[in-house]
């Protein structure tokens, strides 16, 4: 069965930083491109960082252009998004989403509070 669990999100006061990883099992493909989604109460859930199989290719939101780093660790299955220089406005449940062949699979999400 595909599963992808988030985890490190929690508490953090504005300019900290966070790191979450997203552990991914059971896919056909060993290499799905993954995506790190956000989505806040009474928004829209929105594209934050996309990272294809070989890591070598990157895509960023420019709401986090400069501050955040999608990454991933092939052998351990696991994604990564590296998050700097947070602000309020970070603030959102973040879910890994992975697409394997025509599917995407997506996590639970993990929550992040921007907060002073």
């Amino acid at each position: 069965q595909v599963q992808l669990v988030e985890s490190g999100g929690g508490l953090v006061q504005p300019g900290g930083s966070l790191r979450l990883s997203c552990a991914a099992s059971g896919f056909s493909f060993s290499r799905p491109v993954m995506s790190w989604y956000r989505q806040a109460p009474g928004k829209e859930r929105e594209l934050v960082a996309v990272i294809f199989s070989t890591g070598g290719v990157t895509n960023y939101a420019d709401s986090v252009k400069g501050r955040f780093t999608i990454s991933r660790d092939n052998a351990k299955n696991t994604v990564y998004l590296q998050m700097n220089n947070l602000k309020p406005e970070d603030t959102a449940v973040y879910y890994c989403k992975a697409r394997s062949g025509p599917y995407d699979y997506w996590g639970q999400g993990t929550q992040v509070t921007v907060s002073s």
